[in-house]
């Protein structure tokens, strides 16, 4: 015969019951996410790369600048808002997000080359280097990879950026 369950035994099951639950949520939650890249956001907002409007970087010079986004023009993609100057820019991201979002989550890619982690950038300083859009910290940042050996830099980056994720 089975003795009934005390109050104690009771709480202890229903414990344990609740810590098994939470630790299976946030396996899940741990294995949903684990693809997911971090994206440069602002410290109180959701928004990508300081509302910078990622494809203008396409479609101007460095004299020029990109375009601010406007939150007209939004679009959600990879657990960040991304604001776009106008639609067409906007429709244009939503279809290809891939091809616009900035390497490294928008992060600086000097910063990584040099192992100095996840640092966040304002849009201001940039440079396309194959096709790939890669933001930076300050100007010395972009003037280093743009004087030296880039192509190393990316090198030393993609590596910290793969231990970053």
């Amino acid at each position: 015969m089975v003795p009934p369950m005390t109050l104690f035994s009771k709480r202890v099951h229903k414990f344990a019951a609740t810590a098994i639950s939470s630790a299976a949520c946030l396996l899940l939650t741990a294995v949903v996410h684990a693809d997911e890249s971090p994206i440069n956001k602002g410290h109180n907002s959701n928004v990508a790369i300081g509302g910078i409007d990622t494809v203008s970087y396409r479609m101007t010079t460095q004299a020029f600048g990109p375009s601010r986004g406007e939150e007209m023009y939004e679009v959600e993609h990879a657990g960040a808002i991304w604001r776009f100057a106008n639609k067409a820019s906007s429709e244009r991201f939503a279809a290809n997000p891939d091809q616009f979002t900035p390497a490294y989550g928008g992060f600086c890619a000097n910063a990584l080359a040099l192992g100095e982690g996840l640092i966040p950038t304002g849009g201001q300083h940039w440079e396309i280097f194959d096709d790939q859009l890669y933001l930076f910290f300050a100007a010395r940042g972009r003037n280093r990879w743009l004087d030296g050996n880039w192509k190393q830099y990316k090198r030393d980056a993609d590596a910290a950026w793969a231990a970053e994720r």
